[in-house]
């Protein structure tokens, strides 16, 4: 007997993401969609932004219930996104509402309620594959975060794969969560780490990496867009010169998805890892995108309840993909909060959040410059950056930075961002760091301005 019921249909998704999503006046760039049937081929998540007008920060705002809030009494300006992005009103009730309304197991439950949960979760699963038009919805894996992602790779693929001697190749500037796994890895099998360097401005050294490549590795692993730097990295070029030597590639996505047009089939990796509480979703949710036939051959990463499809005493025989992959019960409403996130900004258009943030990006740069003066900025130039900006203040440490900006209101990240490696490359104990998302705007970094100067003037003495 199985413990699943992957046939489950999804028809009535549409209805329950969209009741959801239209119960209050649709977003400046429309209401959420409706999520296609699981499996079916998802199209483009940027597509349909074409000719329309720029995304407007201001408009937007009012979609997100916590930037009407004070902090200190003061206006609350958030500039951390880079580690969790702040939640639009869909989502809080799209989660609200499952608890309320159809809070039930998935894949088991024969009546209404079960059923509806069941739609909802896989009608989620079909809105993230649209919303990186991955090829079919029984490529996404839900997991809680890109990190437990990068895990199960590591825990399936790698160890299956991986053995004496061989090679994984990953950057100077990863993020620990595309570091560590891979760490415990090599130690675990006697493998090698190679690393391809970054310039000081944070680029990627190319031409050493084509070096690296005459090792064979196995795997090439590297962050989309860094969470330090904000270096956008060229995905499709990379990938393109491990797999002519052979190797497979894993994309650390989570700081991408929320601000990039992200098409997994144009990028042409093997594996895509993504965090939902970066992309206006639920803390708690995420997904891996994988190659369906690596997906088949990778064995299950834990084991339990719902990723079996038999169990015998001495035996058991595995569900199919994706869930396979995803023992016990899940995070259902988070799964949830993060197809509506999804169709929020597939609704916005992932083309006019990149031209809104590359703008922002341009505007903070120069004002920086103009206004802070002795302010030392990292990083690469503003067309080949995301939506990050690192900095620090001469003999002031970010942390003291960070604690007058927010007796002001400005929410700003301090320390080494879980990038100690690139830290010590930059010989830099830690930076401060501004990060923006849809909802970011010039006063945003006006403020920031303002606190800064004043932080100059508190520790000038």
């Amino acid at each position: 007997m199985t413990d699943t019921l992957p046939g489950t249909t999804v028809g009535a998704t549409a209805g329950v993401v969209g009741s959801t999503a239209t119960t209050r006046p649709a977003p400046v760039a429309g209401a959420a969609g409706a999520a296609p049937a699981a499996g079916a081929a998802p199209a483009a998540g940027a597509a349909g932004a074409a000719g329309r007008a720029p995304l407007d920060p201001y408009a937007l705002r009012s979609d997100f219930p916590i930037l009407a809030t004070q902090a200190h009494g003061r206006p609350l300006v958030y500039l951390d996104s880079a580690a969790t992005s702040q939640k639009p009103r869909v989502v809080i009730e799209a989660v609200d509402t499952f608890y309320r309304e159809y809070n039930a197991n998935v894949h088991r439950g024969i009546y209404e309620i079960g059923e509806r949960a069941t739609a909802a979760y896989e009608g989620a699963r079909a809105s993230v594959a649209r919303f990186i038009n991955a090829p079919s919805a029984r490529e996404i894996v839900f997991v809680r975060n890109a990190t437990e992602a990068i895990n199960l790779v590591a825990a399936t693929w790698g160890r299956t794969t991986i053995g004496r001697g061989d090679v994984i190749v990953l950057t100077e500037m990863e993020h620990h969560a595309n570091l560590v796994p891979w760490q415990l890895l090599v130690q675990e099998k006697d493998g090698d780490l190679e690393f391809i360097p970054i310039t000081d401005d944070g680029l990627l050294r190319l031409d050493v990496f084509e070096v690296l490549l005459r090792l064979k590795p196995k795997l090439v692993a590297f962050t989309h867009v860094s969470n330090t730097l904000g270096t956008i990295t060229p995905v499709a070029e990379i990938t393109a010169l491990a797999h002519a030597a052979g190797a497979l590639v894993l994309v650390d996505g989570a700081q991408a998805v929320p601000h990039l047009p992200v098409d997994v089939q144009a990028l042409g990796a093997d594996f895509y890892a993504f965090s939902g509480h970066k992309m206006l979703g639920p803390t708690g949710s995420g997904a891996l995108w994988a190659r369906r036939e690596l997906l088949e051959a990778m064995p299950p990463y834990m084991a339990g309840g719902e990723m079996i499809r038999e169990v015998h005493l001495r035996r058991s025989e595995w569900n199919d993909v994706p869930w396979k992959f995803e023992a016990g019960t899940p995070d259902i409403a988070a799964a949830v909060g993060l197809g509506v996130a999804a169709e929020y900004l597939i609704g916005l258009g992932m083309d006019r959040v990149a031209a809104h943030e590359r703008e922002l990006v341009v505007y903070a740069l120069e004002t920086l410059r103009r206004e802070v003066p002795g302010i030392i900025l990292y990083g690469p130039p503003a067309g080949q950056r995301g939506g990050v900006i690192p900095f620090n203040l001469p003999d002031v440490h970010p942390h003291d930075v960070a604690q007058v900006l927010d007796r002001f209101g400005v929410a700003i990240r301090a320390g080494h961002h879980c990038t100690m490696p690139l830290h010590e490359r930059l010989d830099l104990v830690a930076t401060g760091r501004a990060s923006f998302s849809v909802y970011s705007t010039r006063e945003d970094v006006d403020a920031l301005v303002a606190g800064l100067r004043e932080a100059q003037r508190i520790f000038a003495g």
